[in-house]
């Protein structure tokens, strides 16, 4: 699996190869410019919100007026850093409710973008075809909402492991593996869906290649570290580069 996690990240950079080459910065600005609005939007009033539900759970349980008068400097610090931990959680679930209204917006333009990528990489000039464009959109919303359901069960879980002491302190980290797996995931999936493959067949297939889904969703994620550029870039470079990284396993295993 880290083998293929490195082939996702050596993928984007072969992305941006790809994209300077053949001009396709169209396909990436505009989508891009369409989320880094709703991104920064969401993410300002998820952090309120999320902070705000933190301070509200403290106060009306009694706690924050307990360390108050106990002076315990050391419990105060591990309720704080619970306290962050479980913002970041309540962050990640709204980010994952975000992310997936994204790509059910944004599957007609991802599902184009990687028949497009594929076509290229094949020398292939297929006419554009409203009808195939429309079958690849149902398809990656059905996805998109198949990976939501079982990524929140999994999040529900990781949310009530966040309660046990010191354990819990590695539950943004499993949270965030979690994003990076199904967001992957829906990006590999156009490429399956190509390859007729059906649901089941691609979860069993992109299961066997767990590292390039989660390759792929790490980087979109370190891409957000990048104000403003980076969000521009994360989506397109997302489909991109999950379309190249899995083009030659669909030669050897179909």
């Amino acid at each position: 699996m880290l083998k293929e996690i490195f082939i996702a990240f050596d993928s984007f950079g072969k992305a941006h190869r790809f994209i300077v080459k053949h001009r396709l910065w169209k396909w990436i600005i505009l989508p891009g410019i369409i989320y880094m609005f709703l991104f920064v939007t969401s993410m300002y009033f998820f952090w309120q919100t999320a902070s705000d539900t933190v301070n509200y759970l403290i106060n009306t349980t009694g706690l924050k007026a307990w360390l108050d008068s106990a002076d315990q400097p050391f419990i105060a610090f591990l309720v704080s850093l619970a306290g962050l931990i479980f913002t970041l959680i309540i962050l990640f679930g709204y980010f994952s409710l975000f992310k997936y209204i994204w790509l059910i917006i944004g599957s007609p333009v991802f599902a184009y973008i990687s028949e497009k990528t594929e076509n290229i990489i094949d020398g292939r000039d297929f006419p554009f075809s409203w009808a195939q464009l429309w079958k690849d959109a149902v398809r990656g919303i059905r996805i998109a909402l198949r990976n939501a359901v079982w990524q929140s069960v999994y999040t529900v879980a990781i949310f009530l492991i966040s309660f046990i002491p010191i354990i819990g302190w590695a539950s943004p980290m499993l949270s965030l593996f979690i994003e990076c797996y199904y967001y992957g995931f829906s990006m590999l999936d156009y490429s399956c869906e190509r390859h007729k493959m059906s649901p089941q067949e691609s979860v069993q297939f992109i299961g066997r290649h767990k590292g390039l889904a989660i390759g792929n969703g790490v980087v979109f994620y370190l891409m957000h570290l990048v104000p403003v550029i980076g969000w521009v870039f994360a989506p397109s470079y997302a489909v991109i580069s999950a379309t190249i990284s899995l083009y030659h396993q669909h030669e050897n295993e179909i």
